[in-house]
């Protein structure tokens, strides 16, 4: 009977188990998030807080709404340009741990590699990732007439993470891309010209309600007008 008491004892004093603020369920919003976070997201397990942060209000919004969570959206300068930014941050001991299994670890800027994405929601998740790290460029070559460039670019100082994503866009598309080294920084990328970054964009696209960030929709839209408007022509 004293055992008993003393166990019982023991156990109240633990405490109620933590709550989680973010419902762990994979759909396209929420892989979405997963990748913004894999990208310009912080994980402090000592802190047990995650970070999120964006120059665009737009994306705050949107990863809060994935996540379905409502936390306090702060600014603060980010980096060494002194920029403002915005900024959200919450406690969730769950999450983290969520997070942490699937690779996506504490400083993990330089370690990251493979993220376990189920399947159906891995281009759910690469537009996050886009949106969070990546960009779109292009251009007219005055050299030859009607002749369009653009590339589509996925940034990180992660090589791994690179090698993994080109790996699954390579069994996925077919298509290669290719992995330069930025001579100012210790940033990689992951490039897709032409033919290639119009295959990967309409497949991130192909289902127009899909959450995204709009400017960098926009820009992709404004392109791929080009693109089929040339296609015609030729």
């Amino acid at each position: 009977m004293a055992c008993f008491l003393i166990q019982k004892l023991i156990m109240n004093k633990r405490g109620p188990k933590p709550k989680g603020k973010v419902k762990i369920r994979w759909s396209a919003g929420f892989a979405y998030a997963i990748g913004l976070i894999a990208t310009d997201g912080n994980v402090s397990k000592e802190r047990s807080l995650v970070t999120f942060v964006s120059k665009d209000l737009e994306q705050i919004e949107n990863f809060n709404k994935c996540l379905n969570i409502n936390p306090k959206i702060g600014r603060h300068k980010s980096g060494s340009t002194d920029e403002l930014a915005y900024r959200v941050q919450f406690g969730d001991v769950i999450f983290i741990k969520f997070l942490i299994e699937i690779g996506i670890t504490p400083a993990k800027s330089k370690t990251l590699g493979q993220v376990i994405i189920p399947t159906e929601y891995f281009f759910d998740f690469l537009r996050g990732v886009i949106d969070g790290d990546g960009y779109v460029h292009s251009y007219f070559d005055p050299r030859w007439r009607s002749s369009f460039l653009w590339y589509l670019g996925f940034c990180s100082a992660s090589l791994g993470f690179l090698s993994w994503i080109r790996s699954e866009l390579r069994t996925r598309l077919n298509v290669e891309g290719h992995v330069t080294v930025s001579k100012r920084s210790s940033c990689m990328q992951l490039k897709y010209a032409k033919r290639e970054a119009s295959v990967i964009v309409r497949q991130l696209y192909m289902n127009k309600n899909v959450i995204s960030l709009s400017r960098k929709r926009l820009k992709i839209n404004k392109i791929l007008a080009i693109v089929d408007k040339l296609a015609k022509m030729n």
